[in-house]
């Protein structure tokens, strides 16, 4: 009897195991399909929203603009430029591509047709940077990038190159790029140390190198033990010794501190103010 209800109850729970089973993988199966679902609803809605670059090319920016609104795009003109094929006024390139997927809303970059070149490049060359700069303007080109060197000889602020050169052909862009002569820096020296040396030979030195003598000054006398300063410390009882009279600043003098301090970069003519006792 005892062995008949323990099979039967193993039974029952080797059935109740199953049908636990098979619910688990009925419910693991349904989150599979969903999950697909999601990803191909997913997938169809980001391809609903891409489209594909129409070709602008060869037409007016109207046409263009048109034509991107039809498929949810919009158009900038960037750039215009020189072309002996497509007409002036045109479009003559594109970017992205034509044909290239991008989402909706997308900014498709144009550059326009300027038709063949009629615009002489002039010599800019030894003009001041505003002549060059007036001149560019009057032909209808644009000054595009300056950049300044410093170039021994060449006058501060003058034009020493230009591109594209006076006179080209087949320029691309009506852009002119200029080089500026820069005004030279000063010449920068490293302070050597003058500490120890007579006043009147550094003077030369200096006066050889370009440089100048600026501040003069007296170093304090050193305090001794009879002095005003300190004889309070020592017995309370101040000095009525004069101090000496501070002496004469002479070439013999010897430099005991200097401004600018030894290892700092001095430009050239510069005044040195120098310490001596």
């Amino acid at each position: 009897m005892f062995a008949t209800t323990w099979a039967q109850e193993s039974a029952n729970y080797n059935l109740r195991m199953r049908n636990l089973l098979r619910y688990f993988f009925f419910a693991l199966l349904l989150l599979v399909v969903a999950l697909d679902s999601a990803l191909t609803a997913m997938r169809l809605a980001i391809h609903v929203r891409e489209v594909k670059v129409p070709d602008l090319r060869g037409k007016t920016p109207a046409e263009a603009r048109r034509m991107a609104e039809e498929n949810g795009l919009n158009v900038q003109v960037e750039s215009n430029y020189y072309s002996a094929t497509v007409p002036e006024g045109k479009v003559l390139s594109q970017g992205p591509a034509p044909g290239t997927l991008v989402r909706r809303g997308w900014d498709v970059q144009l550059a326009l047709s300027l038709g063949p070149q009629r615009v002489t490049i002039p010599e800019l060359v030894g003009q001041s940077e505003r002549a060059a700069s007036i001149a560019i303007a009057e032909r209808g080109l644009q000054l595009s990038s300056t950049d300044t060197v410093q170039l021994p000889g060449a006058t501060a602020g003058q034009v020493i190159a230009q591109d594209p050169t006076a006179n080209a052909t087949e320029v691309s862009a009506p852009k002119v790029n200029l080089l500026i002569a820069q005004e030279p820096s000063p010449e920068a020296f490293v302070m050597p140390s003058f500490a120890g040396q007579p006043l009147g030979s550094v003077a030369n030195t200096l006066h050889d190198a370009g440089f100048s003598i600026g501040k003069v000054t007296e170093a304090p006398a050193e305090p001794s033990a009879s002095s005003p300063a300190v004889a309070p410390a020592l017995n309370q009882i101040p000095s009525s010794t004069p101090a000496a009279p501070p002496q004469a600043v002479s070439p013999a003098s010897i430099i005991v501190s200097q401004d600018p301090p030894a290892g700092f970069k001095v430009l050239a003519g510069a005044a040195i103010n120098l310490v001596v006792k």
